[in-house]
């Protein structure tokens, strides 16, 4: 079996120290996935770590900077997590450093949401172990 496609997302928190709300972004293509829900960010282009990855998605899907916390690992031997057969994820907590949380790309709604709301938008089935995960770190 191939190595499945490195993928990078952001765990957008409002505060790396003390979080209480993660960032929902509401995909929109490609059409099997669009109006789920999903944490920001996307593929690893040739040439770049999944670091740079993680910065370049984030300043084209919403627009900002960020100051990237811990990794939220997954249960992969390399830390990952499964999206599918052909896609696995590392994730990291994040949070805005620059610019303002804006729908530029691939989303047609975003929401910061508590503890509590995680389970009130359709995460895509991949998704959801992360945000349960991330789901842990939060306060009330």
């Amino acid at each position: 079996m191939p190595e499945p496609i490195a993928v990078v997302g952001a765990a957008l928190l409002d505060d790396l120290s003390r979080p209480r709300l993660l960032l929902a972004a509401r995909r929109t293509e490609p059409s099997h996935l669009a109006g789920g829900w999903e944490l920001p960010g996307g593929k690893v282009d040739p040439g770049e770590t999944e670091l740079e990855a993680l910065h370049r998605e984030l300043r084209e899907e919403l627009g900002v900077d960020v100051v990237v916390g811990e990794e939220v690992t997954g249960p992969r031997p390399d830390g990952r997590w499964v999206l599918s057969e052909r896609y696995a994820i590392r994730v990291w907590t994040a949070q805005v450093s620059g610019g303002q949380v804006s729908l530029l790309e691939d989303h047609d709604e975003l929401r910061w949401l508590a503890a509590g709301e995680l389970t009130s938008v359709p995460w895509l089935p991949a998704d959801l172990p992360i945000v349960e995960a991330v789901g842990r770190l939060l306060g009330p």
